[in-house]
């Protein structure tokens, strides 16, 4: 393959697993800072508030995940 071909794949590959790794790091975080467990709650006892504020924080990391990557 062309260097300049895979390159940005490299780098686009790399980018993602280390995004992935903060993004899992950051839920851990939340999960110890929230008084309850928010995978319980959401899952077994269907709190759809909790869960709308938690996909919030989801996205939330997604997006300083992202802009950190691109700069």
């Amino acid at each position: 393959m062309d260097h300049a071909i895979t390159h940005p794949l490299i780098s686009a590959v790399i980018f993602s697993i280390l995004g992935i790794l903060v993004w899992i790091g950051a839920y851990f975080i939340i999960e110890k800072i929230t008084p309850e467990n928010t995978w319980a709650e959401i899952t077994k006892n269907k709190n759809t508030a909790v869960a709308i504020i938690f996909g919030s924080m989801i996205i939330a990391t997604a997006m300083i995940i992202s802009a950190a990557i691109h700069g």
